[in-house]
């Protein structure tokens, strides 16, 4: 069983002490409020701040990098209505910085997991999520299950190497449910009949009783991860194209102002309808300059209750209004 580097775990505790620093000593967080708001017990909140003072981390990080992106994640909770907003410094660059929204991911959910909050957690796939899993410590996870929200299959029925269920299961010891289906159904007389199958009935229904969903969000180009890793063939991609569509979240598919866009490719989609989506609390975790746009239009949707992004990402959403495209310069700056 994979285990990440010491120095790697040892860098994650320094960033998480550097942030609960700064929610108690700037934030005027009590250390029960930090607490909660790391998800982690207060026992252990209270010894990240110590450790913060004895390390003279309150200086270094809380006035430094830590401190910019909890004043984006601010920023961002305000302009989306979100509950949960968390921004981490990049360590790594390019189109789609996977270390560090992998290591962010990773902390999350190992959070998550230790709170034992959440008896059910619905989890989508791709690179994304795929990396947190790949970089998160082994950790007991018995009181807490997972199922999956997606066909994990191509169309030619072909194992995708992103999905996450497996691994979360070798990681954590608990219970996991896979959806052993394609993503996309070939009609959706298919997606019904697959739907109705004993078993597939079964973690759909887990699914809806997931009191959390924790989702990447992809972009729609032919480049996209639907389109690379054989989810959808060309045809599929130029219909959603077609459509205005710039973004897709399990399964469904938005425009740039976050308009829902049903088309017959979400309607062959194993994967939650829109009305569960928006009866659940959905957690995003991406970002990078390819998909910048898309969490966008993803934010603006009003879906997501959550997001975990990297700090170029954060910076380039905060600086768009709602409604304009990512990128072009704001008359003023976004509300804080």
């Amino acid at each position: 069983m994979n285990q990440i580097p010491s120095a790697v775990q040892v860098d994650e505790e320094a960033a998480l002490a550097a942030r609960a620093a700064w929610l108690h000593f700037a934030g005027g967080k009590t250390q029960g409020e930090v607490a909660e708001l790391l998800g982690v017990q207060s026992t252990k909140a209270h010894r990240l701040i110590a450790r913060a003072r004895s390390e003279g981390l309150i200086r270094v990080f809380v006035e430094g990098p830590i401190a910019g992106c909890i004043e984006l994640e601010e920023r961002l909770k305000a302009m989306h209505g979100l509950a949960h907003c968390e921004v981490v410094p990049n360590i790594d660059e390019g189109a789609l910085p996977l270390r560090t929204l992998g290591m962010a991911g990773a902390r999350y959910i190992r959070s998550l997991i230790e709170s034992e909050r959440h008896s059910m957690i619905g989890f989508g796939h791709g690179r994304t999520l795929a990396a947190a899993i790949d970089l998160m410590a082994s950790v007991d996870g018995k009181a807490t299950k997972f199922v999956s929200l997606l066909g994990g299959l191509t169309q030619r029925f072909a194992a995708s190497p992103f999905d996450v269920i497996h691994k979360l299961a070798e990681r954590t010891g608990a219970e996991a449910y896979v959806m052993p289906v394609p993503f996309f159904a070939n009609t959706e007389k298919d997606r019904r009949v697959l739907e109705a199958q004993y078993g597939v009935s079964d973690v759909i229904a887990m699914a809806k009783k997931a009191e959390l969903y924790i989702a990447g969000i992809g972009e729609v180009t032919r480049a996209s991860f639907i389109a690379s890793a054989g989810m959808l063939d060309e045809d599929d991609v130029d219909e959603v194209m077609k459509s205005g569509a710039a973004a897709e979240i399990l399964g469904q598919f938005f425009a740039a102002d976050g308009t829902h866009l049903p088309n017959s490719v979400s309607d062959r989609a194993l994967a939650p309808r829109i009305a569960d989506l928006r009866a659940h609390d959905i957690v995003g975790l991406a970002g990078g300059t390819t998909k910048t746009q898309a969490i966008h239009a993803i934010l603006s949707s009003g879906l997501l209750s959550g997001l975990i992004t990297d700090e170029a990402t954060a910076r380039r959403l905060a600086n768009t209004k709602p409604g304009q495209p990512p990128g072009k310069k704001n008359g003023k700056s976004a509300p804080g």
